[in-house]
């Protein structure tokens, strides 16, 4: 117990002595002793292990550090400030999001790259490796076609599949983070009609079959 205690306070010393803290589990940006998220030389927030797109959400210093990664309801309409070492650089963050057709990545119902679908992905790596990367989000989702749990975890598999083949292209695997949101986003709305697996539906549903892919960095 006592041994327990020694070694707990060793560390909350530790902690204070360097001045930065990340010892609270919502927090997952690096801060200093004034509560302040410590920042590059280029304005962009240090992020802990911890860090995913849905911490940062919850995280209060999100909107700040990574607002374009983040839903725009989390953030509001409020304009965020830019950082100012970006501006004293003049370096402006960028983004470019991708919206890849999964048909032209995979073969219906499947979630293993098509030729195809490898040589779209490495024209996204060439964006990438063109500017100072910050993170990819691929997000595959899957029509309404199926059960909700078997459209959820091809869509995870999807995603995956993508990471996977970007970082065997070179790309830090710390720097891709995958979502599958199954079924839950179409963007056929309710325009197509019926739930019988039918070519007709299939071809209608076309749209829905999709990842996202979204790059962040700066150039």
């Amino acid at each position: 117990m006592i041994k327990n205690i020694v070694k707990k306070s060793l560390v909350l010393a530790l902690l204070a002595g360097i001045g930065f803290s990340a010892v609270a589990q919502e927090r997952v940006y690096l801060i200093d002793q004034r509560d302040v998220v410590a920042k590059s030389g280029f304005g962009l927030c240090w992020r802990d292990g911890y860090w995913t797109p849905a911490a940062a959400a919850a995280d209060k210093a999100g909107c700040e550090c990574d607002k374009d990664l983040l839903p725009a309801s989390a953030c509001g309409a409020a304009p965020a400030a830019a950082p100012a070492g970006a501006a004293a650089a003049g370096v402006k963050p960028s983004g470019e999001k991708i919206t890849v057709a999964a048909d032209a990545l995979f073969d219906f119902n499947k979630a293993v790259l098509r030729p195809a679908g490898k040589a779209k992905l490495d024209e996204l790596v060439s964006k990438a490796k063109a500017i100072k990367l910050e993170v990819i989000l691929a997000v595959g989702h899957t029509d309404r076609i199926g059960s909700d749990s078997y459209n959820q975890k091809l869509s995870e598999k999807r995603a995956a599949a993508v990471k996977e083949y970007l970082v065997a292209k070179g790309i830090e695997a710390n720097r891709v983070y995958t979502e599958g949101k199954g079924e839950k986003q179409p963007v056929t709305g309710d325009k197509c009609k019926g739930n019988a697996k039918t070519k007709a539906l299939i071809d209608c549903l076309q749209p829905d079959r999709r990842v996202d892919i979204e790059v962040i960095g700066t150039k």
